[in-house]
């Protein structure tokens, strides 16, 4: 089958935003009264929930209060949220949540190719227009065919409700699409879902565990910043690109075709 579109996941894949969403929550956190303060260990360890709202349910289930105490924190979550999201859409707009090496490259030569681009991300649908709206311009959205948010699925990842959302938007089958994550969860989403999935692990995953990956390598690689010579090695190139994913699927696609062969004659 011939490659017909690349879903990217946003926060820690299209761009490193992290960072950003850490010093937002902790901003919003000083701003309503409140004394908590998340570390870049203690944010990495709440990243394996998804989800803005649900990792600030999670933090406060964590916490050593009194049931009423927790209820009323908890009834403060939107608010909190809502916060933290204004604060991050300037951070964001002030240039705090660069792309990811090679990205803009790639998103660039797959358009050329006639490939669409989409996007599946447990992020909210504000967060994804103000990072694409920086970094493309005021009709950035426009670039990609199927934008899938995590405020328009039931279910976040790790489950693959938001990767199907998009496939039924794009109306292709996940043979002829890829998917690119950064975490553990975002990789069960999207295997989940059948597709072909290259993780590029961000800071806060990168010890996470990608063995179920097809293609795991440290990112997309630029012109100047080339991959690394055990990454370059492992696409046979110095960077990404449409030739190198398909040349990784057609790999894929003979072993299937192989190992259905074996099975068949035996």
């Amino acid at each position: 089958m011939t490659l017909k579109a690349l879903i990217f996941d946003v926060d820690g894949t299209l761009a490193d935003t992290e960072e950003a969403h850490r010093r937002a929550f902790n901003e919003a956190f000083s701003q309503l009264g409140l004394d908590w303060n998340w570390s870049r260990p203690t944010y990495a360890h709440l990243l394996l929930t998804t989800g803005g709202k649900e990792r600030l349910a999670a933090y406060i289930d964590s916490l050593g209060v009194a049931p009423a105490e927790r209820s009323a924190l908890k009834q403060r979550i939107g608010a909190i949220h809502r916060t933290k999201t204004e604060l991050y859409t300037r951070l964001v707009m002030a240039g705090e949540a660069p792309l990811r090496d090679g990205v803009a490259r790639l998103l660039d030569e797959a358009a050329g190719s006639g490939i669409a681009l989409a996007i599946a991300t447990t992020t909210t649908f504000a967060n994804i227009e103000s990072l694409l709206s920086t970094h493309f311009g005021p009709n950035a959205l426009a670039r990609f065919a199927a934008i899938g948010a995590g405020d328009l699925v039931a279910h976040k990842k790790p489950a693959p409700d938001v990767y199907q959302y998009v496939l039924d938007a794009l109306k292709l089958p996940a043979e002829e699409c890829v998917a690119f994550e950064d975490s553990a969860n975002g990789l069960r989403a999207a295997k989940g879902a059948g597709l072909f999935t290259i993780v590029t692990p961000s800071y806060c995953t990168r010890t996470e565990d990608f063995s179920a990956a097809d293609l795991v390598i440290p990112s997309l690689g630029s012109p100047e910043r080339p991959l690394p010579a055990p990454a370059a090695a492992l696409i046979g190139a110095d960077m990404l690109g449409v030739r190198e994913i398909t040349r990784h699927l057609d790999t894929i696609r003979r072993t299937e075709i192989g190992r259905f062969d074996d099975i068949r004659e035996a």
